[in-house]
């Protein structure tokens, strides 16, 4: 019995001991030491490591990466791949990898951008009833043409634009014969026939679909690549405003905008930037990708001067603090201004994911203007420590003060800025 009493009581006493574990501050610490971290080599960069009591650290003398300051501080030299090593009485106890990345500089925007998209074939975006001698109905729905399809061939001849859709209408209609339609559906591509109709009011065949062939709209720039000419803006995906579903895009443009009012936002009401901006212009760039980091293409004309607009580096979602951060964007006119916000929230991210931040407007300034966080500020560069973090991209509704941040990692990703490809190709 006091045999079975002994080993209840050391079964306990260890699960005790090994629950409180991660609470003992030495322990706490030493979880605290990450396995790996990625820098970039430049004169800001300095990699801070916990302390861990009767601990050294080391890395190799022949290193030529990195260099100890101190115990718990080390500053890049080159780029390249190293290791700092925790000993106690000359035992390593753990290793840290180091990765230390080729230093890459970006401008940071702000500035407001108005967005020209055409769709990839033409968008359906909703069924209408047509008053034929049969009755009403639809031959489009009938065909099983779906809100959100798209339609990029009639008859085998590849469709563009609106416009060339209706001689091919008129046509089949008087002689009869049914058009065949080819149509992309997610990631499937469909044939369909369908028999336009004639409407007995207007004396017109129809094919009883509402089409999109185009989208616009007003966000900001978030960086530039003054090397590639490469550029991101918005920060999340354009969708249309009827199906909900992003544009497929087949060309694009970003054009000048000039902020004129500001409808100040509410709970549960979003306000808005009110801009103009004409088609007609010409172009800023242009826009080849659509995605859920923002739009994407390449720069050919000088954006709108401001004080940001010089080479500025990045942080990656490790490398973002808690606390005082700004934002850059513009309430009026042209002018791009600096305002001040906090970092709520960061997750570390491995991989790509839309949402890394939470931020809250603080700036008194920019809340009695906009009420904080407004549609069309999507997009705006978000600087920290002198580095550029990410950008605002969305929104809480029921809080206007506050939304969510993508981290610059991603959206440079996405533009076909590579960072870490001449580390991969040294390594």
């Amino acid at each position: 019995m006091k045999k079975i009493n002994i080993r209840a009581a050391l079964g306990i006493l260890l699960l005790v001991t090994f629950l409180s574990m991660p609470f003992i501050k030495p322990i706490q610490t030493y979880l605290a030491i990450p396995e790996h971290i990625t820098v970039f080599n430049n004169d800001q960069e300095t990699i801070n490591l916990p302390e861990v009591k009767h601990a050294t650290t080391a890395v190799a003398q022949s290193d030529r990466v990195i260099e100890a300051m101190d115990t718990s501080k080390f500053k890049t030299l080159d780029q390249g791949k190293s290791n700092i090593v925790y000993q106690v009485a000359n035992i390593p106890v753990k290793k840290v990898n180091v990765d230390v990345l080729k230093d890459y500089k970006v401008i940071p925007g702000g500035q407001s951008v108005g967005v020209n998209l055409q769709t990839l074939g033409v968008l359906v975006v909703g069924h209408h009833l047509i008053s034929t001698e049969e009755g009403e109905k639809s031959p489009g729905e009938n065909a099983d043409i779906q809100v959100g399809d798209i339609i990029t061939k009639v008859n085998d001849k590849q469709i563009k634009n609106m416009e060339e859709i209706t001689p091919l209408v008129n046509k089949a209609g008087e002689s009869n014969k049914p058009l065949q339609f080819t149509i992309k559906r997610d990631e499937k591509t469909l044939e369909k026939e369908l028999t336009p109709a004639l409407d007995k009011d207007e004396d017109a065949y129809r094919i009883g679909l509402y089409i999109r062939d185009s989208a616009a709209g007003i966000g900001t720039m978030t960086f530039y690549d003054p090397k590639t000419k490469k550029y991101g803006a918005l920060g999340h995906v354009i969708s249309d405003m009827d199906t909900k579903k992003p544009i497929q895009i087949n060309e694009g443009s970003i054009v000048k905008s000039s902020i004129k009012d500001i409808k100040k936002g509410n709970n549960g009401l979003p306000g808005e930037k009110q801009a103009t901006f004409s088609a007609d212009k010409e172009p800023l760039g242009t826009i080849t990708k659509n995605t859920p980091f923002g739009v994407f293409g390449e720069i050919n004309k000088k954006l709108q001067d401001s004080k940001w607009n010089k080479p500025m580096p990045i942080a990656l979602s490790d490398q973002v603090e808690l606390g005082k951060a700004q934002l850059l964007t513009v309430v009026e006119e042209e002018k791009v201004e600096a305002f001040d916000i906090e970092i709520v929230n960061s997750v570390v991210q491995k991989n790509p994911a839309t949402k890394g931040m939470i931020i809250k407007v603080t700036d008194e300034e920019l809340l009695e203007k906009t009420g904080g966080i407004v549609q069309g500020m999507s997009g705006s560069p978000i600087i920290q420590n002198g580095k550029l973090i990410g950008a605002v991209t969305h929104v809480f509704v029921n809080d206007p003060t506050s939304g969510y941040g993508v981290h610059i990692e991603w959206m440079l990703q996405e533009s076909g800025i590579d960072i870490y490809d001449e580390q991969k190709q040294a390594s």
